[in-house]
């Protein structure tokens, strides 16, 4: 938490009333985040998750004809000490067995939010079959959740009113647990949209952290839960008559059926090299957005402006989207002898 700078009380007016507006906004968003933690939220908050769709549906694995791999980060409310960040690498990729068309995929993600580092990794599957002049997929997915808590690093200042420096409940040793973790998804695609319905972390794992190496049963023990997450995703690819432009609006809903968001992003992308748009998250923040596909290889950069107070404390968020497609060959002329898997 921000620390109270000596003599703030002697600052002229208007620059001390800036500074207390500073720290209380950096103070609101470490609540937030910590808050975030304590619920043990698992899902990266991407600007860019219309360029990682499998990310949050595993029923959209292998809607390609390409080995899609993507990697990325956000660094969020830059300005604000122990914001939260977040690092993602994902792959997937069609795969035809006899008739059956199948999507494979894996998934890496992790989570820094104040005091708590959460870590999952996902190995996932989904089976498609043709339906209504579309492609209708229905995935898998399994995953290890691990949370860890640097109740080392916590402090705690003395002689406050607000605090009790003996508090039991507050750790004050690192501590670790883990949990198995289990989502499904429904994909369906056209040749000019999709929409896809996930639910994640449908058991609601239960994770128990321990002190980090102490395996004694006489130990305290902590508890965080993994909430369930319902995600609707939707996106279009519209082309432009007589020109080199295509129309990508997309959507993003998403409820642990005790809060709501969402955001819609607006996207135009031209010749198939260069795209750029704009955003909004719900009562969030603002977004820009460019990204350049080059021989297979993709980049995208993201800014967000927060609309909340925490503007105060933050020049905003900053996200990197990097990948590269693979382009598979099933053709006839190929020695090992493949039929075509393209679904769109």
């Amino acid at each position: 938490m921000p620390q109270t700078a000596p003599h703030s009380a002697s600052l002229p007016g208007r620059t001390g009333l800036r500074l207390r507006l500073r720290r209380m906004a950096a103070a609101a968003a470490m609540l937030t985040a910590a808050v975030q933690a304590a619920h043990a939220q698992a899902d990266a908050q991407l600007t860019q998750y219309w360029a990682t769709p499998a990310y949050y549906n595993p029923a959209a694995t292998g809607t390609t004809d390409y080995v899609r791999i993507r990697g990325g980060a956000k660094l969020q409310w830059l300005g604000i000490e122990n914001a939260p960040k977040s690092f993602l690498a994902a792959a997937d990729s069609p795969l035809k067995i006899g008739s059956r068309r199948i999507g494979l995929g894996v998934n890496f993600s992790q989570e820094s939010l104040g005091l708590f580092s959460n870590l999952l990794a996902n190995i996932q599957a989904s089976f498609k079959m043709r339906l209504f002049k579309g492609t209708l997929s229905i995935g898998v997915q399994g995953g290890y959740y691990n949370s860890k808590f640097r109740g080392s690093e916590v402090y705690i200042p003395d002689n406050d009113d607000y605090h009790q420096g003996s508090d039991t409940n507050i750790p004050t040793q690192d501590l670790v647990g883990s949990a198995f973790d289990f989502s499904a998804g429904l994909h369906w695609q056209h040749k000019y949209f999709s929409v896809g319905i996930s639910g994640l972390h449908l058991l609601e794992p239960s994770v128990k952290l321990g002190v980090e190496g102490n395996e004694s049963s006489d130990s305290q023990e902590y508890e965080t839960i993994v909430p369930r997450q319902l995600y609707l995703i939707a996106d279009g690819n519209i082309p432009i008559k007589n020109t080199l432009f295509e129309l990508q609006p997309s959507l993003l809903a998403r409820t642990d059926f005790n809060g709501f968001g969402a955001e819609v992003t607006a996207r135009a992308r031209y010749n198939k090299f260069l795209s750029f748009g704009i955003g909004y998250r719900w009562k969030e923040a603002l977004s820009a957005m460019v990204a350049v596909e080059l021989k297979n290889f993709f980049l995208g950069y993201a800014y967000d402006y927060p609309m909340s107070a925490i503007n105060k404390a933050s020049s905003g968020s900053h996200e990197l989207i990097a990948g590269y497609s693979l382009k598979l060959d099933f053709s006839g002329k190929n020695r090992n002898r493949h039929r075509s898997i393209r679904i769109m």
